[in-house]
């Protein structure tokens, strides 16, 4: 018999936690219920992992204007049942456009604090590092990234590159003489972004503007990157790289599905960590546990701050919708508040969602009053589905 009610949204930005809106909603429900704080890849990863058991690493490194930020990552030592020790690193926590001090900086940040990171995951011993792309402020290539790992990106006269996307296009050679040694080491890249890394659907030309490009920056950090495509493919073959099915990637690893997440870092991870890029949510429920903590539920609350039409494309309520479905287990969802009708609502497999909104419509009280509201929806919830 089913006995507790799965509480596993995502955050709702600039008011919980994920792990702060399960909490408030297991409280509201008034029933047995387990929380499980989920993400997608993008913010709030670490903090969904370490809610979920993982112990929170912090240390100093590069943020994206090359001041020097706290960031953390999530760390899992080996378990009892054979799985490898496993880290999980956020790029927001140490590239993110949150960590930007003032304005953007859409030609010189830096992805170099991810790098060092990733760094301190393999001193620690890590087997699996997953890398969850999102909310980044730098559109580099990743070049920051393979940097603090050791790599020497360097123009005509031997110099190295200074930080930034703009400066690769004096990109002449790669030395990777000084690489880390990540033999052994597996990396997944969590993200559902299927950008090509160059072109219109590109890392520059889709996802520049939101970090401050202008059109003429754009076209600029696109060449930039493309110098970047060029030389790492010149000089380490990656042309000829493959599927794991083992058929060629015709396009080379710029143009694989995900090499433009995060401004281009998908590219680095594919090109020199030698990443499987996985959808985002479906991979870090996986790494969470979600099929176990699902198990004898009679139903399973999920959420995000806004269900809208972005909500569709790969995010955590929709991936946890069908996950829940696999089980056989019937899901709601809370927000902030909604767009999406009953009948897309349904198309995804969440029978019915509760909005902030239905209750409070002043959006900043929502936002300022999200937890008591949450609790409030929540006993709407039990009343309505019968729970208790």
């Amino acid at each position: 018999m089913a006995e507790h009610v799965l509480v596993a949204p995502d955050k709702f930005k600039g008011s919980l936690t994920a792990a702060q809106v399960a909490a408030r909603v297991a409280a509201g429900l008034g029933v047995p219920a387990v929380e499980l704080p989920v993400a997608d890849g993008g913010d709030g990863t670490v903090d969904a992992a370490e809610a979920c058991g993982f112990e929170r690493v912090e240390l100093e490194v590069t943020g994206p204007t090359g001041a020097p930020v706290t960031a953390a990552y999530a760390w899992r030592a080996a378990t009892p049942e054979g799985d490898r020790p496993t880290a999980v690193v956020e790029l927001a926590e140490a590239a993110g456009l949150r960590r930007l001090p003032g304005g953007p900086e859409p030609l010189t940040a830096t992805s170099h604090g991810v790098g060092e990171l990733i760094a301190d995951a393999v001193r620690r011993g890590a087997g699996r590092v997953v890398l969850g792309l999102g909310g980044s402020a730098c559109t580099d290539g990743g070049a920051g990234m393979v940097q603090a790992l050791g790599a020497r990106l360097l123009d005509e006269s031997g110099a190295e590159l200074e930080r930034g996307g703009a400066a690769l296009r004096k990109l002449a050679r790669i030395d990777l003489s000084g690489f880390a040694d990540l033999r052994g080491i597996e990396f997944v890249v969590a993200s559902d972004v299927d950008n090509p890394l160059l072109g219109p659907h590109g890392a520059a030309a889709v996802y520049g503007p939101q970090k401050g490009a202008t059109p003429g920056d754009v076209t600029l950090l696109d060449a930039a990157l493309g110098r970047l495509a060029a030389v790492a493919t010149q000089t380490h073959g990656l042309l000829g790289a493959v599927e794991h099915d083992g058929t060629p990637r015709p396009m080379g690893v710029a143009g694989a599905p995900g090499a433009g997440a995060a401004g281009g870092v998908g590219f680095a991870a594919l090109a020199f960590l030698h990443a499987d890029i996985r959808p985002g949510i479906d991979y870090l429920l996986d790494l969470l546990g979600f099929d176990e903590r699902v198990k004898g539920a009679r139903l399973v609350v999920t959420g995000e701050g806004s269900l809208d039409e972005q909500s569709l494309r790969g995010k955590a309520p929709v991936g946890v919708a069908q996950a829940a479905a696999r089980a056989g287990v019937p899901v709601v969802a809370v927000c902030g508040r909604r767009t999406l009708s009953d009948e897309q609502l349904a198309e995804a497999g969440i029978e019915a969602a509760y909005a902030l909104t239905d209750l409070e419509p002043d959006l900043g009280r929502c936002m300022a009053e999200a937890g008591p509201l949450l609790e409030r929806l929540a006993a709407v919830i039990a009343a309505e589905r019968r729970l208790t």
